[in-house]
């Protein structure tokens, strides 16, 4: 049976075009954070490659790869080996001319606890990504593993207080946000502030209005690889949150790191007994929630 605390940690990482160099990278980052005494881990959104959505390109498809192939049987056996959770996002090609943005989860004996597909798609300058993936189809969910219940959601599902609400009503404890984010370095100095405080901010009112830890794992470093393009600078800054939003582990902008902390779930329970948002919910008056706009 799962414990009552275990420790979960965010791998902050600097990633490339080279997948099997990223893989190598990703795996050695894992095995510390389990030496570290995390028990789940999560690595950033696409860790197999840089992050290609900067362009509209064809040739990109070629970074994604079918289910169950290199990026499950490599970590499936990395999370047999070292007993831990991991939740790796990867590129998933579904079939010809159907691609998403996933998520598997991966229990500690190695099997697959969870697949989870990115359900809002963004389509920003530079972040292309309605041209790479169809939007998910199965839904938010919390999965059940050996370590404990766990959500995940990718980046642009982070603006969404729906995802995060629906995740934590099916039981989860930690809603996970593998990412990838950053500021357009000419904007950085007019913006860049407030974007990354806006970024933060959501999510700890994720973790507040639901009573649920929240771990985010951003990439790092300029990603200028488009000729006559400024790049984006990915702003790091992963963090974990309690419940109360309160920030437990924080990364910094420009470095790789492993963050580590403890979800304590008699603490999520007195803050849910003290704060009862979800006590309080009107349910019989959301209804029109499910539609685009109220005229």
């Amino acid at each position: 049976m799962p414990k009552n605390t275990y420790k979960i940690a965010v791998i902050q990482l600097n990633l490339n075009n080279t997948p099997e160099n990223n893989l190598k990278k990703c795996i050695q980052w894992v095995k510390d954070a389990a030496k570290q005494g995390a028990e789940v881990i999560s690595l950033p959104e696409l860790y197999s490659s840089h992050y290609f959505c900067q362009s509209e390109d064809v040739d990109n498809f070629a970074y994604a790869e079918p289910l169950y192939s290199t990026s499950f049987n490599a970590f499936s056996s990395l999370a047999k080996e070292l007993g831990v959770v991991i939740i790796v996002p990867f590129f998933e090609k579904r079939m010809a001319g159907v691609y998403h943005n996933s998520a598997y989860i991966i229990d500690t004996d190695g099997t697959e606890a969870g697949l989870y597909r990115k359900m809002h798609i963004p389509d920003d300058p530079h972040f292309y990504e309605k041209f790479y993936f169809t939007p998910g189809d199965i839904g938010f969910k919390s999965f059940p593993t050996k370590k404990g219940n766990v959500g995940t959601l990718i980046c642009w599902d982070q603006w969404y207080p729906e995802a995060a609400r629906l995740t934590a009503l099916q039981g989860a404890e930690v809603l996970f946000y593998p990412t990838a984010i950053g500021w357009h370095p000419q904007e950085k100095a007019q913006y860049g502030e407030n974007q990354q405080g806006a970024w933060m901010n959501v999510m700890r009112g994720h973790a507040v209005a639901n009573g649920i830890y929240v771990a985010a794992a951003n990439r790092i470093g300029l990603e200028k690889y488009l000729p006559d393009t400024n790049g984006i600078e990915f702003w790091g800054s992963s963090f974990i949150a309690g419940p109360q939003g309160e920030i437990l582990a924080q990364a910094s902008i420009d470095k790789e790191e492993i963050l580590i902390a403890e979800v304590d779930l008699s603490l999520q329970e007195n803050v849910r007994q003290n704060w009862p948002f979800l006590r309080d919910r009107r349910i019989d008056k959301y209804g029109e929630i499910t539609k685009r706009a109220i005229d």
